[in-house]
């Protein structure tokens, strides 16, 4: 009984005394302090470089060049929505092409515009060959585009431009 007591008491003064172990310069979990706030240094041209990417100036033997863009913006825009969503809202678009047969159509968004505003151009492709003008009706195109809540956050207007005119809503 006293073997097991006196035991007891020093491997008890033991792990007291162990108690440092969490604050040890020892301890691997204390290598990395705990975390500060700093300030970014501004990133150079150079440090944007990735040095693992090839350059854009060379090129495969076998690579295919570069699509030439040939869209151009629709006439008129004679229409803009923007209906909401669970997710957001998606902004739906009709215009008037100056001729029949445009495809491949789409909203580009224009990056430099003001911060409460979301600006898009409505973009068509036309075939290469003549086409007839046409009746307005044959000539109506649509496109839309879904936007998320979080790129909605503070926007009060909402722009789609086209060659000629641009319409936009504002939100109420």
């Amino acid at each position: 009984m006293r073997k097991s007591l006196a035991l007891l008491l020093t491997g008890t003064l033991v792990l007291a005394g162990c108690g440092g172990w969490s604050e040890s310069r020892i301890n691997p979990g204390n290598w990395f302090g705990k975390s500060r706030s700093t300030p970014v240094a501004a990133a150079s041209e150079a440090e944007t470089v990735n040095p693992l990417l090839p350059d854009k100036g060379r090129k495969s033997i076998f690579a295919r060049a570069e699509k030439e863009d040939l869209a151009v913006p629709v006439s008129t825009i004679s229409e803009l929505r923007v209906e909401p969503t669970p997710n957001g809202a998606i902004i739906y678009a009709s215009g008037i092409a100056s001729r029949q047969g445009a495809h491949e159509l789409e909203l580009r968004r224009l990056p430099d515009t003001a911060e409460d505003t979301l600006e898009y151009t409505f973009h068509v492709l036309y075939p290469v060959g003549p086409t007839p003008a046409g009746s307005e009706h044959s000539r109506t195109v649509r496109a839309a585009v879904s936007v998320t809540e979080q790129s909605l956050r503070g926007i009060r207007t909402i722009r789609v431009s086209g060659a000629e005119n641009a319409r936009e809503t504002r939100r109420r």
